[in-house]
C-alpha cells in the first residue's frame, strides 16, 4: 500500500450529505475484484447522462477538478452498503483524501486499509474547508498526517485528529497484509517450534 505522509493537491467540494457506497460506486461496477478500473465509474450515476455523454455540470467533470486528489464532502458519506469496492474507485480516481463530519463506519475503516486518508472535522471547519474548495483551480489544499494538519490557499490552518493505529498504518503504507508480515520472523519462529514439538500438526 503507497504510504500516506504529505498531500498537496486540488480539492474537489461535494456539498452533499448521506453519499452512499452505491452513490460512489453504483453496483454495475461490483462484477470485478480487481482495484483497477473502478475510477471511471466513481459517482457514474452523477458524472454521466443516460446517453452515456459526460455531465458537465458534475463537480469532477470541470475542468479545475478533473485531477482532485482531495475530496471535501458532506456529512455522513460512505453510509449505505459495506461494499469495498467504494474506495477502490476513489483511489483509482485519484482521491487520496476525503473531508467530512462523519463517516460510516465500515467505509471510514476501508479507506485506511486501503491507503485513503478519511478526516473528521467539525461543521465550522467544513465550511471553511468546502470555501476554500469552491475556488476552482485555486483550490489547493495541504494535508501534512504526521502533524495533523490541513493547510488551505490562503494558509489557514485545521487541525484533526485521527486514531494513532491508523495513522501509523497510513504514514508507514500498511494494510492488512504488510502488518502480518511486519511479523514474519516471530510466525517463523513459532512454526518452527510447534513443528518441533508436534511434527504430526
Amino acid at each position: 500500500m503507497e504510504k500516506f505522509v504529505k498531500l498537496t493537491g486540488v480539492a474537489a467540494p461535494l456539498p452533499v450529505v448521506n453519499i452512499d457506497t452505491d452513490m460512489i460506486i453504483p453496483k454495475d461496477y461490483l462484477k470485478t475484484i480487481k482495484r483497477t478500473g473502478l475510477g471511471k465509474g466513481l459517482f457514474a450515476e452523477a458524472r454521466y447522462n443516460e446517453d452515456g455523454s459526460v455531465n458537465p455540470d458534475f463537480v469532477l467533470n470541470k475542468p479545475a477538478y478533473q485531477n482532485a486528489s482531495i475530496l471535501v464532502a458532506g456529512d455522513n458519506f460512505g453510509c449505505g452498503s459495506s461494499r469495498e469496492h467504494a474506495p477502490w474507485a476513489l483511489l483509482d480516481f485519484g482521491i487520496r483524501c476525503v473531508i467530512s463530519t462523519s463517516f460510516a463506519d465500515i467505509f471510514y475503516n476501508n479507506c485506511f486499509k486501503n491507503g485513503i486518508l478519511p478526516i473528521v472535522v467539525s461543521q465550522a471547519d467544513l465550511d471553511k474547508l468546502m470555501d476554500d474548495a469552491s475556488r476552482g483551480s485555486n483550490a489547493i489544499l495541504s494535508i501534512d498526517l504526521e502533524s495533523q494538519e490541513i493547510t488551505g490557499p490562503d494558509g489557514g490552518s485545521v487541525k484533526f485528529e485521527v486514531d494513532a493505529f491508523k495513522r501509523h498504518c497510513l504514514l508507514n503504507g500498511l494494510d492488512d497484509i504488510g502488518l502480518t508480515l511486519e511479523k514474519a520472523t516471530a510466525i517463523d519462529s513459532f512454526e518452527k517450534t510447534v513443528g518441533a514439538s508436534r511434527p504430526w500438526a
